[in-house]
């Protein structure tokens, strides 16, 4: 493991590589102790590089065992190797041949990096720089190669063989019981997106012919006896085949499609060319054990996986530095498709949701970076809610600034002229102002300054000539009073008290749209019959904070008659959130049952039409997003407390009409699951009214939890009767805990549900609770799911017991991330961002957390992941 200081990297010191890898022959012969890999390089000096440049080739904890140049044996002054590289100071200055022989152990992998084995098959995970723990090589994503992997293994213990590309020979080794497989992927890639899997698996699988006529092998592969629960995997795979064609023109370019779920995964999946490596979690599926949120999941992050075919590995990124590139574009390729597959409107708010929830305390705290960071010191800590979802809000943004058909046009040409390239942030931009006629450069700020921007927006009505001027102005914390301004679109309208004023118009207004480029500027509308509320920010049209002058009754104007889905939400969200912030500061909250009002009105009015929307109106903001909201100075217990508080009083002043939706929505006996975004939407719906119910009335709550409980004929309705009663302290909460834990006791994903629900409960006792569960049989360090389910759960999302003042919760974070460290790095790395927003907290818990985090940070030994993380959350 590596735990020395690791070297600043930066944008800025980028120079191509001095040599190139045109093709890579790899012999991968696996033993769970002691697998050899074999790789012949065809290298030649890279024409821009530096002449006459040594060698120097990554490697990480590996044991060389032969080295030849050109089919002749080196003697051991002609190189230096040692386990983190392999270096030849004077290497030949024409075409050559390097071949490399090393041994692993992938059982005593722990790191999950590089070739692995977990639960007996054999995997590997390659990004960012894993491929380095397989065999010396310029592990970096701007050298990029043909491979053909010849894969060998014991047939009884590995009868599955799967590599990247194309299949192209099998058979017996003689005398041996030992099998093979040669894989040859066509398509030139960087290292990290090598892949293969061996191991005794089940298969699944369909045809497909995409758009040019290519007959296509689709399968998914899953531990044996799980078949059943990969269907809905392999037909979402078939779904985003389809849409990407249709949405981007973009075809698949192989013979075959494999994605394969494994158990122990760093990361949710991973897009290797052809052969797509998959968290568990995120393959398999069935009514009994996975929920509307997970086969939602699925849908999404298969789709994410196979997008990166072109947004990823077709077109690659130059270095890391441009990991948005390839991450915030297909994160926005999925967030489209998942829109189509359901409910654009309420998928856009969960996206917002996901993004305030994580991306805006990221940029608000001490982890905050720019979307292309200009320098790292261990890249693995730059997979974060900025590279991925911020970024996928710029690319939308492009989208809204040039109009549909230009973005389309811009996408093709991207792709055309990078295609087999390892492309930058400039090379998208160009393609866009070429399709466009626009110039971007200033838009291209976006990419390169951290922090949320906020725009303050005033209007006023003048009734004599019917004319309404909003006026805007953007400033950007911690940028510095000479930073310049953002490009920033404002999708908009306005509304009035009977619905939408659609004949006001403004010049400086397009297509909705407005776009403010200075750091003032406004805009006036005309023809406007009566004072408006203005709606800004449709389908949030840029990811800023937005500070406007409405009040509670102007929110609901908005709720009431706003054509957009999403600011309707939005409207009912900042009524929520003032009323709660209110009651943190002892301030007056009388405006409520107006609130509540609204709610039983858009009830009556709406719930039965879309309950999927209904169900996220009735969602309140979260604990985290009030404590944004308030932004410094934080009590999570008076958080907790006030959103409590209006919980009960949503409940209380909407129980019958929540008790009336509950019976209509209920499906009736024997009706079979679909997990089809409808009836998705109708559990949704019943489940948020529980919710309610039980906040106003535990006895009530409690009857209808287990009421639900026992009659669920799905996971969804079960986990949600029992997240009800994980609030509800008393007897039939713990019984229930435990006949969930014996029904499931077989089933590892679902008792991460378990592990959750209870890692949650905002109760003194919890950290005990915690204590106890990971003396569990199920739980186990060395898997990552189980950790997160239990420790990233609560550190995440119980704000109030990782926040006690008596630091238990700092603390027994601090320690699963001290005892994480020596074995899976990566992981501990990740638990550590829940610290993040610590700075905001009151002084009391500020100085415990600080505390906390400086007794990380002082451990000797720590891994370059966790030391990383650590250093720049105290610094910061």
């Amino acid at each position: 493991m590596r735990t020395e200081t690791p070297p600043t990297v930066r944008l800025e010191d980028y120079r191509p590589s001095d040599h190139l890898i045109d093709r890579v022959e790899l012999d991968i012969r696996l033993d769970p102790h002691d697998t050899r890999v074999t790789a012949t390089l065809a290298l030649r000096p890279n024409p821009v590089g530096r002449p006459g440049a040594p060698l120097v080739l990554d490697g990480d904890d590996l044991t060389l065992l032969a080295l030849e140049l050109d089919g002749q044996a080196l003697g051991p002054d002609a190189y230096r190797a040692d386990p983190s590289s392999l270096t030849l100071p004077t290497p030949p200055q024409r075409p050559f041949t390097l071949r490399i022989e090393t041994r692993l152990d992938p059982t005593a992998n722990t790191r999950l990096m590089g070739l692995y084995r977990s639960n007996g098959v054999y995997c590997t995970q390659c990004e960012a720089d894993g491929f380095r723990r397989i065999t010396y090589f310029l592990d970096r994503p701007d050298v990029l190669s043909i491979y053909t992997t010849r894969i060998e293994a014991e047939r009884e213990a590995a009868p599955i063989l799967l590599g990247n590309g194309n299949p192209s020979e099998a058979g017996a080794v003689p005398g041996t019981g030992r099998h093979y497989a040669v894989w040859h992927d066509p398509m030139p890639k960087p290292a990290y997106l090598f892949a293969l899997v061996g191991g005794r698996l089940d298969r699944v699988a369909k045809d497909f012919t995409t758009m040019e006529g290519r007959r296509v092998k689709i399968a998914v592969y899953v531990e044996p006896g799980k078949g059943d629960r990969a269907a809905y995997a392999l037909d979402a795979v078939e779904r985003s085949m389809a849409w990407d064609e249709t949405a981007f023109g973009r075809a698949y370019d192989l013979d075959v499609f494999n994605v394969v779920a494994v158990s122990d995964f760093n990361m949710g999946a991973m897009e290797n060319k052809g052969l797509n490596i998959f968290n568990d979690k995120y393959v398999l599926a069935s009514p009994e054990t996975a929920t509307d949120a997970d086969y939602a999941a699925i849908e999404a992050i298969i789709a994410h996986e196979y997008f990166h075919n072109w947004s990823g590995n077709r077109v690659t990124c130059r270095d890391w530095f441009q990991l948005c590139l390839k991450e915030g574009l297909t994160v926005f390729r999925d967030q489209e498709f998942s829109s189509d597959m359901r409910s654009r409107a309420v998928h856009r708010i969960a996206e917002v949701r996901n993004l305030r929830a994580r991306q805006f305390p990221e940029d608000a705290g001490p982890l905050a970076h720019p979307v292309r960071p200009k320098q790292y010191a261990e890249i693995n800590n730059f997979y974060t809610a900025t590279v991925y979802e911020k970024g996928a809000e710029i690319v939308r943004m492009l989208r809204t600034l040039i109009g549909d058909a230009a973005f389309r046009a811009g996408m093709d040409r991207y792709f055309a002229e990078n295609d087999g390239k390892a492309a930058t942030v400039e090379d998208f931009l160009e393609a866009f102002e070429a399709a466009s006629g626009r110039d971007l450069s200033r838009f291209a700020e976006w990419y390169e300054r951290p922090g949320t921007p906020r725009v303050a927006a005033s209007g006023s009505y003048d009734a004599s000539v019917q004319t309404y001027r909003l006026a805007f102005r953007q400033t950007r914390p911690g940028a510095g009073a000479d930073a310049p301004p953002l490009v920033v679109p404002i999708r908009l309208g306005l509304v009035g008290s009977d619905g939408p004023l659609d004949a006001a118009t403004s010049e400086r207004v397009e297509a909705g749209v407005f776009v403010l480029e200075a750091a003032e500027d406004a805009v006036t509308f005309e023809n406007v019959a009566t004072e408006p509320v203005p709606s800004l920010f449709r389908a949030f049209s840029a990811p800023v904070r937005v500070a406007s002058s409405l009040d509670d009754a102007a929110r609901l104007t908005l709720l009431r008659h706003d054509p957009d889905s999403f600011n309707r939400w939005e409207a009912a969200q900042r009524v929520a959130l003032g009323l709660m912030a209110r009651q943190v500061r002892g301030e007056s909250t009388e405006t409520a049952d107006a609130f509540v009002a609204a709610l039983g009105a858009f009830l009556d009015a709406e719930a039965l039409h879309d309950p999927a929307f209904a169900a996220q109106i009735l969602a309140l903001p979260s604990e985290g997003d009030l404590a944004d909201e308030i932004g410094t100075e934080t009590d999570p217990d008076a958080i907790f407390s006030a959103r409590q508080t209006l919980r009960r009083r949503l409940g209380t002043g909407l129980r019958e009409r929540l008790m009336s939706l509950r019976e209509t929505l209920a499906e009736p006996a024997g009706t079979p699951f679909s997990p089809d975004a409808a009836a998705a939407g109708r559990r949704a719906l019943r489940n948020a009214a529980l919710d309610l119910i039980a906040a106003a009335d535990a006895q009530a709550g409690t009857a209808l939890a287990e009421a639900q409980i026992e009659a669920a004929t799905n996971m969804t309705d079960r986990l949600a009767g029992l997240a009800t009663l994980a609030l509800l302290p008393g007897e039939a909460r713990e019984a229930a805990l435990t006949a969930f834990a014996e029904r499931y006791a077989d089933e590892p994903l679902v008792l991460d549900k378990w592990f959750a629900i209870q890692a949650m409960i905002p109760e003194d006792g919890t950290v005990a609770r915690i204590r106890r569960l990971q003396s569990h049989p199920a739980f186990a360090m060395t898997n990552p799911n189980r950790v997160r389910s239990l420790i990233g759960s609560f550190s995440l999302a119980n704000p109030t017991q990782f926040n006690r003042p008596d630091g238990a919760g700092y603390a027994l974070v601090a320690e699963t991330v001290l005892a994480l460290d020596g074995t899976n790095p990566q992981v501990a790395a990740r638990l550590m961002t829940a610290f993040g927003p610590w700075r905001r907290l009151e002084p009391g818990r500020r100085a415990v957390a600080e505390a906390a985090l400086r007794r990380i940070v002082a451990t000797p030994g720590l891994s370059r992941d966790v030391s990383d993380i650590a250093t720049r959350s105290v610094a910061g």
